[in-house]
C-alpha cells in the first residue's frame, strides 16, 4: 500500500469458517452503517477446506466493499494478517477473527479511542472473556503476565485479535513465522504508542476452535525469538561474544589448573582412586556434558536461524505467503 485511499480497512483471516462468515459480515455492515466511512472488508482465505471461499465470493457479489485474498495453501494466521495489511487501502486498519468471538460493534469504539488519544494502535481488551478457564483463560493469563514481565510491554490482554492500527504502523510491521502473537511487542519496539479499550467477547457459536494446548509451547519459543531480536538483532556479537569469552576463559582456567598440578604435583588427572571410579569413570557424566553442550548449541543455532530468516524476508522483501487470486471492486467497475 503506497498511500491510503479509503478511511478504513477491516482485515479478517479466514480458515474453515463457512458458518460464521455471513453473520459476521452482517454484523460488520450494521456496526458501520452510521459511521459515514469509505471502508473495505478484506477476507484472507488461508487455504480453507470447506466452502469459505465460495461464501466470500457470494459476499463480494452482494457487497462491492468485500475483498477476497485467497492463498494457494494454508500459511497460518500470521500470513493472513500480513496479506491483509499488504492489500489494505485504509488510513486505519482494524483486525479481527472470523469466528465471531470478536464483536464488530466494538469497531466504532476503537476508532473513537484512536482519534481521542492520538495513539498509533488501539488494542482490544477482553474484560469478560468467554472461553474455557483451564485450556484457554488460565494459560493465556500466565503467558500474558510472563510476556509482560519479560518484554516490559504492559498490557491487560495481548492475545485479543481486534485492534486498530494507523496505516504508518502496518507499513513498518514485518510479520513472519507466528509473530502475530507478539504484535504489541513489535509495535512497541518500533516506537509507536498503544492504548487499550475494553471490548465485548463472545463464546463461539459455530465452527471449531483452531487453538490447542500445544500453542503454549510455541508461544514460549517465539518469546525467546522476540527477546533476542529486541536486544541483540543489531548486535548479536554482544550475546554470542560474551558466551564465547566466558566459555573459553573457563576452559583456559581448567586447563591451566590441570597443567599446574601435572607439572608440580605429578598428578595426571583431577581425581584418582575411588573418587575417579565414582564420578570420572561413569558414562552418565559424559552424557550429561554432551546434553548440556547440545542444548546450548541448539538454542544458539535456533536464534541465529531466526536472525537469518528476518534478514531474508526484510532485505529481499520476500512474501511469507502465495496468493492464488484477489477479487476486489475497483473504482472503474
Amino acid at each position: 500500500m503506497d498511500y491510503p485511499t479509503k478511511d478504513l480497512s477491516i482485515v479478517v483471516p479466514v480458515y474453515n469458517e463457512e458458518e460464521n462468515l455471513k453473520p459476521l459480515h452482517d454484523e460488520i455492515t450494521a456496526a458501520l452503517a452510521n459511521q459515514n466511512l469509505d471502508y473495505e472488508v478484506i477476507y484472507v482465505d488461508d487455504g480453507s477446506k470447506d466452502t469459505s471461499v465460495q461464501v466470500i465470493k457470494e459476499l463480494h457479489a452482494a457487497d462491492p466493499r468485500v475483498v477476497l485474498v485467497r492463498f494457494r495453501r494454508n500459511f497460518g494466521q500470521t500470513a493472513g494478517f500480513s496479506a491483509g495489511f499488504d492489500h489494505a487501502q485504509g488510513k486505519v486498519i482494524v483486525t479481527m477473527d472470523a469466528d465471531r468471538q470478536n464483536d464488530p460493534a466494538d469497531v466504532p469504539a476503537l476508532l473513537a479511542k484512536l482519534e481521542e488519544t492520538g495513539a498509533d494502535v488501539v488494542n482490544g481488551w477482553r474484560e469478560n472473556r468467554q472461553d474455557g478457564f483451564l485450556l484457554r483463560k488460565l494459560p493465556s493469563r500466565i503467558a500474558n503476565n510472563f510476556i509482560a514481565n519479560s518484554t516490559g510491554v504492559k498490557l491487560k490482554d495481548r492475545g485479543c485479535s481486534i485492534r486498530a492500527f494507523r496505516y504508518q504502523v502496518i507499513r513498518d510491521l514485518r510479520l513472519y513465522g507466528e509473530m502475530h502473537r507478539f504484535i504489541p511487542e513489535l509495535v512497541n519496539d518500533a516506537g509507536y504508542t498503544m492504548v487499550e479499550v475494553s471490548v465485548n467477547h463472545r463464546a463461539r457459536v459455530a465452527g471449531e476452535s483452531k487453538y490447542g494446548i500445544s500453542r503454549t509451547f510455541r508461544v514460549l519459543l517465539d518469546l525467546m525469538t522476540v527477546l533476542f531480536l529486541r536486544k541483540y538483532s543489531a548486535k548479536p556479537m554482544h550475546l554470542f561474544g560474551w558466551i564465547g569469552l566466558l566459555s573459553g576463559f573457563s576452559g583456559f582456567l581448567i586447563a591451566a589448573a590441570l597443567t599446574f598440578r601435572k607439572i608440580w604435583e605429578g598428578i595426571t588427572g583431577g581425581m584418582t582412586g575411588f573418587q575417579a571410579y565414582e564420578i570420572g569413570s561413569r558414562p552418565l557424566l559424559l552424557l550429561a556434558v554432551l546434553l548440556i553442550i547440545l542444548g546450548v548449541q541448539f538454542i544458539i543455532s535456533g536464534l541465529t536461524a531466526e536472525l537469518l530468516v528476518r534478514t531474508y524476508h526484510e532485505s529481499q522483501n520476500k512474501p511469507i505467503y502465495r496468493v492464488r487470486e484477489v477479487i476486489r471492486t475497483t473504482n472503474n467497475e
